[in-house]
């Protein structure tokens, strides 16, 4: 984990906290915990990674540790203490006082103190707010409140119901800050370099996991230490799979190339996908294709604007892929009845974007009472649509089989219109075919 969390100051994250408890239930407290070290095999762990709502609520970066947040916002985060031995072995620790003093807590404690800590937090609460898929916060707070309930002669008053935080700081999360802008913009745009990298320096006889290569060495050298999820790199008929990661295929000559990679940076995620042609040149069916699938791209952009319901540039985008697809005979019969039936899904199977942020499928409800909701000032999603014809689908042309089309950006709705986070990297065929040109 770097330590780009710091950029963020911490008052935002003090401020994130009080607003968080303030839109819980009278006298509710809430509790968040981090995550544990994982075992990647036998003795090596994978490098750690806070859990998003976590870090959102506190910047803090190592395992183990716990919030525990009362009525008023004040905080006590529940820490590994510092241990010179483990240091030497394992790195740094910020430890009670670098705790308090870089993460704007008004109190801390170690790990071994926990138990205490949380029973005295919790007495007298009525309610508690924690994520209900921590299956193990949730073992640990029926246990407290166990022991708080045996003690009610002496006193001890245990907390009565429990409250899901999920909805909650989803709802905060879904709304970015002037910070989270910054650091997603940074991530969006250490993943267009990554991008152009990848197109300059494709070559038919590659195998794909030597154009990953290029991807992650721009990643790290940015100081993206990750990817915010595992690359692809598809080639071919390889781009029909939608979460094809195995990367180890040769590129042939007239192949699509289908990146979908986005570099992590300080937490927050980018995530783009371009397709572009092996060679240089697309031949005259992937040009077809691929320019239904930016007709669609720029169709689903005039919807993303405050006040558009969310599902409106999916089905923007879907209306224009539909009208492709008979336009060019893959699919025949009446464009509405095609999508009513939802023909199309045989070759625009997923949905046109996603909320992006802490996590690439980012948190937020996208209905509200089974409407779909209203873009608001501040939201960041992605938009992607494509096109993938299975190498085996008989019922279309030979010339179409085979080829996997994804386009795809990270936006940020603003009251003057969508702004494209990962601006700067071709799209359009001419410019695709005229940056390799350049860079051959």
């Amino acid at each position: 984990m770097n330590t780009e969390s710091l950029i963020v100051e911490k008052h935002t994250y003090q401020a994130r906290r009080q607003r968080l408890i303030e839109s819980l239930p009278n006298n509710a407290v809430a509790i968040i915990r981090t995550g544990e070290l994982a075992t990647r095999n036998n003795d090596c762990e994978y490098e750690f990674r806070p859990h998003s709502s976590f870090f959102y609520l506190t910047g803090f970066p190592e395992p183990s540790a716990y919030a525990l947040i009362k009525g008023n916002g004040d905080t006590l985060l529940v820490t590994l203490p510092k241990d010179p031995e483990r240091e030497q072995w394992d790195g740094f620790r910020y430890g009670v006082e670098g705790a308090m003093k870089e993460f704007g807590v008004n109190d801390a404690t170690t790990t071994d103190e926990l138990d205490k800590t949380a029973l005295a937090f919790l007495d007298g609460a009525e309610q508690v707010a924690f994520l209900f898929g921590d299956d193990h916060l949730r073992q640990q707070l029926m246990g407290w409140r166990d022991q708080l309930a045996a003690r009610a002669r002496a006193g001890a008053v245990a907390p009565t119901s429990l409250i899901d935080l999920t909805p909650y700081i989803a709802e905060m999360r879904l709304h970015k800050d002037e910070e989270e802008i910054v650091l997603l913009e940074k991530a969006a745009q250490i993943s267009v370099e990554a991008h152009k990298q990848a197109m300059r320096t494709v070559r038919p006889g590659m195998k794909e996991y030597e154009l990953e290569a290029e991807l992650n060495y721009v990643f790290m050298k940015s100081g993206a230490r990750q990817p915010a999820y595992n690359n692809i790199v598809a080639s071919g008929s390889n781009a029909c799979v939608l979460h094809y990661i195995q990367n180890d295929q040769t590129i042939k000559q007239d192949d699509l190339i289908l990146i979908d990679a986005g570099a992590e940076y300080g937490c927050y995620a980018g995530d783009i996908t371009r397709t572009f042609p092996a060679s240089g040149k697309f031949t005259e069916p992937q040009a077809i294709l691929y320019q239904v699938v930016l007709d669609a791209y720029h169709a689903g952009m005039k919807e993303l604007n405050v006040g558009t319901p969310y599902e409106s540039y999916h089905n923007a985008a879907v209306r224009v892929l539909t009208q492709g697809l008979v336009e060019h005979g893959l699919l025949k019969g009446e464009v509405d009845s095609l999508i009513e039936s939802k023909a199309y899904r045989d070759f625009y199977m997923h949905n046109t974007g996603h909320w992006l942020g802490l996590d690439v499928h980012d948190c937020g409800a996208y209905k509200i009472n089974g409407e779909s909701r209203l873009l608001e000032e501040g939201m960041t999603l992605t938009i992607e649509p494509g096109l993938y014809v299975s190498p085996d689908n008989e019922s279309v042309d030979q010339k179409w089989r085979g080829i996997g089309i994804r386009i795809e950006d990270d936006i940020l709705i603003r009251k003057e219109g969508p702004y494209v986070l990962t601006h700067g990297l071709p799209k359009e065929i001419a410019e695709i075919e005229a940056f390799m040109a350049e860079n051959r």
